[in-house]
């Protein structure tokens, strides 16, 4: 797949690049990409939740009531689940969501990802030496203008970090960078376009070929 570069003011250029097929020629697989997905969001969970069971309550554990004679239920401590203020049963308790899924399951759902962007048209840009040396939000949003990706959800991705593009981007609630090896299928999926930096997308697919 041949793509046009475009120069960090937002020009298109006379060069174009090929896309490897190998991963952003793929045909999609729908249900690797849900498995990843749903992988990746499990892993944000903390997993910290908890609720005090019967042991764990602070009260009496003497016998609230005689065992016979009063037409009720017998009860033996005021911590019983069933009063106000008793313990909880089968409550949540600190536990892991990771769920784990092969490396090659994790590949094929970055490249079905890619392969989605890539038949979009101006889905994935390539850009040449989209660099800052300091932070300045407004020249990168100016960038942006240029690309037609100012108002749309873009994910910048960067071959190594850059503290001053990251730090210029992050008050703008549409468009984010992370670099190469970061990525994700989960951010893939949740945007609209993906601009490869120089030589980043040849970095993703040294990782999704290896």
């Amino acid at each position: 797949m041949k793509l046009n570069v475009y120069s960090s003011k937002g020009s298109k250029t006379k060069k174009s690049l090929d896309l490897d097929d190998a991963v952003f020629g793929i045909e999609p697989n729908d249900h690797a990409i849900y498995l990843d997905v749903k992988r990746y969001l499990a892993a944000q969970r903390q997993g910290t939740h908890k609720t005090k069971e019967r042991a764990e309550i602070t009260g009496s554990t003497r016998k609230i009531k005689k065992q016979k004679g009063t037409g009720g239920a017998r009860a033996g401590s005021i911590k019983n689940p069933l009063f106000v203020g008793g313990g909880t049963v089968f409550g949540p308790r600190p536990r892991s969501y990771d769920i784990k899924l092969n490396k090659k399951v994790r590949q094929l759902a970055r490249k079905s990802a890619l392969a989605y962007k890539a038949k979009e048209e101006g889905g994935i840009r390539i850009v040449k030496g989209l660099s800052m040396d300091a932070p300045k939000t407004k020249d990168l949003l100016n960038t942006f203008g240029k690309l037609g990706l100012s108002d749309r959800k873009t994910l910048v991705v960067v071959p190594e970090q850059n503290k001053a593009l990251y730090l210029s981007s992050r008050n703008l609630p549409k468009h984010r960078v992370m670099t190469a090896g970061d990525l994700s299928t989960y951010d893939i999926m949740n945007c609209r376009h993906i601009v490869f930096v120089d030589n980043a997308h040849e970095i993703i697919t040294g990782l999704l070929t290896a």
